[in-house]
């Protein structure tokens, strides 16, 4: 035998090794099927279900009448259903699901893929943008995406936009051709086509079969009520403490909250890619209700709000950016088992189920706020924020950019901070590896190790972030970050401090 040929395994031994890795797919499916059965919420938006019988895919909560298994395929996304031939179930809305708590937790080139494809990047940069984003070759991020998820970048913007469309098309009173390009299509033809291939319906016929409460709310959106929104969470919410943190946090001229504990709306500006908005979100969460609904093994609930937008090309980017403030693709069933095993936190979670880990709307907004504190924040927004061309109330300006105020208070730890932010020596983006972020922000002159943790707490949305000081067990990975949200919640942290 050559030397430079080696013998490979056993015929038998390669044989048990894929019948080992047909036992384990068969053995998943099988756990997937019984959550399928037993209308487990829980698993909403982690997979799919398709029925290979009546060709539509359901979110595995669908009320409908449970398929036989034998006909049952699964997928991990709505892309990669609808890239198999599959339409989204008129009931059930799959596409209206949570998002998977993977692509926020994970610091892999997919999750950060996943993220920035949700921000819109695809849609404005195209593929070839996403790569360079994520330093890989557009080839490399297509075959990571379609090994991972089952479809490619493409696809994958694709399913967003048709949630878009839908989103449009049963909210609000638009011209057909408007929400085509609103939703970030090309083309008219394209959006039909589209909206045909994942609904099997024209978007005339997917409009006029609305539920009652899309129709209400289509006869109130118009361009100055803005576009009605329903952002759904998995599980248990404890919007209390996000609403007291938002509160405490607010910055006079682009923040405000109002109303009495339980009852808030958090207003605030938004800077989105093609223009500004405006959004509220009220404190009081939803719960799901209806034939087929109630009662459901974990079942989640809404935030409602409300968007304002001055071009609603914008309606995707700034629907994400405020899952990602109010932390609504968490997964609290995960985060609730591993901390309340924790004889210390086991009654706080007890307490409060569903505790979140609120992130931000702008990370390069909340970089320079945790910086520089609430007080100084507000003389920057009323010095250097640019001031809305319609204010609604005490929302009157946006927050500063980084370039603006790297050239106009470039002294000090601000101004390092604003600079880095500027030329891209810091990246906070949906897609910044969490790492390399860190690195850079320790090296600008002035950040103390406390505000970095902050900063990747909140703008990078690193759920396992221990501040320094006081050592927390390694037993509460990878939720830290929840399970030190828990002790401020009951007022321990400060003391532990």
């Amino acid at each position: 035998m050559s030397d430079f040929r080696q013998p490979g395994p056993p015929v038998r031994r390669r044989l048990d090794c894929v019948t080992r890795t047909a036992q384990y797919e068969k053995t998943h499916e099988d756990g997937r099927y019984e959550a399928v059965r037993s209308r487990d919420a829980r698993f909403d938006g982690a997979f799919f279900f398709a029925v290979e019988t009546t060709g539509i895919y359901c979110r595995p909560s669908c009320p409908a009448v449970t398929p036989k298994r034998h006909n049952v395929r699964f997928f991990p996304t709505a892309a990669a259903a609808q890239g198999s031939g599959f339409r989204a179930c008129r009931r059930c809305r799959p596409d209206a699901v949570p998002g998977s708590a993977d692509w926020n937790v994970r610091a892999d080139v997919v999750g950060r893929a996943m993220r920035l494809i949700g921000d819109g990047v695809v849609d404005r940069e195209g593929v070839a943008g996403l790569a360079v984003r994520l330093g890989y070759s557009a080839r490399q991020v297509q075959r990571q995406l379609t090994a991972e998820v089952g479809a490619g970048p493409v696809a994958l913007a694709r399913a967003q936009r048709a949630h878009t469309a839908r989103v449009l098309l049963q909210t609000t009173a638009l011209p057909v051709t408007e929400i085509a390009f609103a939703s970030g299509f090309a083309s008219v033809r394209q959006f039909n086509d589209t909206i045909r291939a994942v609904y099997a319906a024209t978007p005339s016929e997917l409009r006029a079969a609305a539920p009652a409460r899309d129709r209400a709310a289509r006869r109130t959106a118009t361009p100055t009520a803005g576009v009605p929104l329903r952002l759904a969470h998995r599980g248990p919410y404890q919007p209390g403490p996000v609403f007291d943190l938002l509160q405490r946090e607010a910055v006079a001229g682009i923040e405000e909250v109002s109303g009495a504990p339980g009852h808030r709306v958090y207003r605030r500006t938004l800077r989105l890619p093609y223009g500004t908005g405006i959004v509220a979100v009220q404190e009081r969460p939803g719960r799901p209700g209806g034939p087929g609904r109630a009662g459901r093994t974990g079942s989640g609930g809404w935030l409602e709000a409300r968007l304002h937008l001055t071009d609603l090309r914008d309606l995707t980017t700034s629907v994400q950016r405020l899952r990602r403030l109010f932390d609504l693709d968490a997964d609290p069933y995960a985060v609730d088992e591993r901390l309340g095993a924790d004889p210390r936190l086991a009654p706080l979670v007890a307490a409060r189920p569903g505790l979140r880990s609120p992130g931000t709307a702008d990370p390069d907004e909340l970089a320079v706020r945790a910086l520089v504190g609430r007080a100084e924040a507000e003389r920057l927004v009323q010095r250097y924020g640019k001031a809305l061309d319609a204010p609604c109330g005490t929302l009157t300006h946006l927050f500063p950019e980084p370039a603006v105020l790297a050239e106009a208070a470039p002294d000090g730890a601000p101004g390092a901070l604003a600079a880095a932010l500027a030329d891209g020596a810091v990246r906070l983006d949906p897609g910044a590896d969490r790492d390399d972020a860190e690195r850079a922000l320790l090296a600008v002159p002035g950040l103390d190790t406390r505000t970095v943790a902050v900063v990747r707490t909140r703008a990078l949305g690193d759920p396992d972030v221990a501040p320094p000081g006081p050592a927390v067990p390694d037993t509460w990975r990878p939720w830290r970050s929840y399970a030190l949200n828990h002790l401020r919640a009951a007022g321990e942290w400060e003391n532990d401090r």
